[in-house]
């Protein structure tokens, strides 16, 4: 089941969320040199309804801790430094959209926007319900820690297929217009095994199938890398009329890109998922848990992350709590 999870963002993380602010209205973060403005910007439309904003990336990736997307002057999205393209959904049919891209820097200096792109979203296709075929053929292989590459067979569709969508574990990580075949995933984990599917979208937002899965383990990297697990989670109970809650907080692991869904297991059982669309939270997150109306029961609490990359990060720590009375 699925609930609304409260949040509080601790003031460090207040003090970059002013920070960014204030370097999208002047331009800078803390005086120092801004990265330069992203080149290459592209969009094609992916459907009626969705664009697919690409950019090249900068030789040194590292100067650059996420992008910016402007959608008419207005920002819609976020990526962090290793992505560049990104799908903007929720537009308009055969309606034209100009976007620009700007790079931000570990600081919070902002780039200058880049060259405008333009493109027109595909004419709704209202009486068209046939899905495309299912992508036939899916091969591939990792490409050292980091990166996969995939290909797969072209799917068929009535009317023409606009997209292709890569998933990994179920979740939607990654998409291509649909005269590609192939690409590269990039930002994934060292020494981790992953499961891939591809399916085929067309102007009318039919999604065919899923195509055959492809398992593959990138290499083991050096050292261990920062944990995949929520920090400095801490569980503490209380009474309100009667029912007993679980107070919850813990901070996100550190990942390439914002963490939106957690799943919280109580006494070694899958509980609840916490998801967020593009509002997720960056600094402490925080949750009630309800266990009901009968005090002085001990409970073992614990809470995971779904990664940017699709996969489930570590569990936390393992907190155990007694209920009070009421």
């Amino acid at each position: 089941m699925r609930r609304s999870p409260w949040l509080a963002v601790s003031a460090s993380a207040a003090s970059l969320l002013l920070a960014a602010a204030c370097a999208v209205g002047g331009g800078g973060g803390d005086g120092g040199t801004a990265p330069p403005a992203p080149d290459g910007i592209t969009a094609q439309a992916g459907s009626a309804h969705s664009v697919h904003v690409m950019w090249n990336q900068p030789g040194d990736t590292e100067a650059v801790g996420g992008y910016e997307v402007y959608q008419g002057g207005v920002k819609v999205k976020e990526v962090p430094g290793s992505q560049h393209m990104v799908d903007i959904t929720g537009l308009e049919p055969s309606s034209a959209y100009r976007f620009t891209v700007r790079a931000r820097d570990a600081k919070g200096n902002l780039s200058p926007q880049s060259a405008e792109t333009t493109a027109t979203t595909l004419a709704a296709e209202t009486d068209d319900r046939v899905p495309p075929t299912r992508p036939a053929t899916l091969r591939g292989h990792a490409e050292g820690s980091h990166a996969a590459s995939l290909t797969w067979g072209r799917s068929t569709d009535n009317l023409g297929v606009t997209s292709y969508e890569i998933y990994q574990g179920g979740v939607k990580i990654h998409s291509v217009p649909g005269s590609q075949t192939t690409t590269l995933l990039t930002g994934l984990r060292p020494g981790t095994a992953y499961a891939f599917t591809v399916r085929a979208r067309d102007a009318a937002d039919n999604v065919s199938p899923a195509g055959p899965v492809l398992r593959l383990t990138t290499a083991s990297a050096p050292g261990s890398g920062p944990s995949t697990a929520p920090a400095a989670f801490r569980v503490r109970s209380r009474a309100d009329s009667g029912t007993h809650y679980l107070d919850l907080s813990w901070t996100p692991p550190q990942t390439d890109g914002a963490i939106t869904e957690y799943q919280i297991y109580l006494d070694g059982q899958y509980t609840t998922t916490l998801a967020w669309g593009a509002d997720a939270p960056s600094g402490t997150v925080g949750y009630s848990l309800p266990v009901g109306d009968r005090p002085h029961p001990r409970y073992a609490v614990k809470v995971r992350a779904r990664l940017p990359d699709g996969t489930w990060g570590a569990f936390s720590a393992q907190r155990t709590v007694t209920t009070t009375g009421s």
